[in-house]
């Protein structure tokens, strides 16, 4: 059901709880009626549960309740005193999220999960192959391009411990960092992104995601081989959004996905990277809602 003419659907606070217990913020958009499905949105490292915002908007307008959530160490929610960000940690967080979402809404959601949140999605599915109704990977499959990936965490680290003197610098390297993406008439987006500390801004994530004792480089063998025996057990409606020209998922890796997976759907999205959803997010909300509205 759509949203009544001149109304548009606003976000509201919620909080979960990871696996540790510890605090995650959540946004939550809600449709006038009852929901057709119910979305969890799992942001890519580095992120926020902001990048969803445009997206969920839409699909709440379209019928769908979306739960954006920050996922640990990132944005509103919980750093975690350990310095545990293993993409095993972010599985499990997955998994109770997908347990309170069910037992708040009566359904289980459909996860759809960017880059780090769909490794999250596709391990907890490997521990729980129905905990969620469906799944969404957002420009993520089992096997990456190696060097997209340290393109993506080169920008990372570049000035994750120095930050950034103003929101406009910040801006400045967020645009070399992405050239082919038209600078947003309003940086309101991006500050949503930093953090205010001792006079300067830095990325609204904690730096041992990357570089602590336990980050999401941890034991990267056994995730691989995790992924891809999740991939070959997925029972649940998935598919795969891939930007046709993303730096992480080329037509190789999406096409071994496709052979793990051979139940799975997939859309090319013209014009967009690695960040699917930021670069086309029209084209994208539209292939989701097609998904959710045949599916579920």
């Amino acid at each position: 059901m759509s949203e009544e003419k001149g109304q548009r659907p606003r976000a509201h606070r919620d909080e979960y709880r990871g696996a540790s217990g510890h605090r995650l913020a959540a946004s939550r958009y809600a449709p006038l009626a009852s929901p057709t499905a119910v979305a969890l949105l799992l942001h890519g490292g580095g992120q926020t549960r902001h990048a969803w915002d445009a997206t969920a908007a839409r699909l709440a307008e379209q019928g769908a309740l979306a739960i954006c959530v920050d996922q640990r160490g990132h944005g509103d929610s919980a750093w975690i005193g350990e310095g545990a960000y293993a993409f095993f940690d972010y599985g499990e967080d997955a998994r109770a999220l997908a347990m309170q979402i069910a037992a708040d809404e009566g359904r289980k959601p459909v996860a759809i999960g960017a880059s780090m949140g769909g490794i999250a999605s596709l391990l907890a599915l490997s521990h729980d192959a129905d905990c969620f109704a469906g799944l969404v990977l957002v420009d993520v499959t089992p096997r990456l391009d190696s060097s997209g990936v340290d393109h993506i965490t080169g920008f990372m680290r570049e000035r994750a411990a120095q930050g950034f003197a103003s929101i406009e610098e910040a801006a400045e390297a967020v645009a070399r960092y992405l050239p082919h993406r038209p600078r947003p008439k309003s940086l309101d987006g991006l500050r949503k992104n930093l953090r205010l500390r001792e006079g300067r801004y830095y990325w609204h994530w904690d730096p041992r995601f990357l570089d602590g004792p336990r980050s999401v480089e941890t034991d990267a063998a056994r995730v691989a081989a995790s992924l891809e025996d999740a991939a070959r057990s997925l029972s649940v409606p998935t598919l795969l959004v891939r930007g046709q020209s993303s730096e992480l998922v080329g037509e190789a890796e999406a096409k071994h996905f496709l052979e793990l997976c051979p139940g799975a759907e997939m859309v090319d999205v013209a014009g967009a990277r690695h960040m699917v959803a930021g670069d086309r997010n029209d084209v994208f909300a539209a292939a989701i809602l097609d998904f959710l509205k045949r599916r579920f």
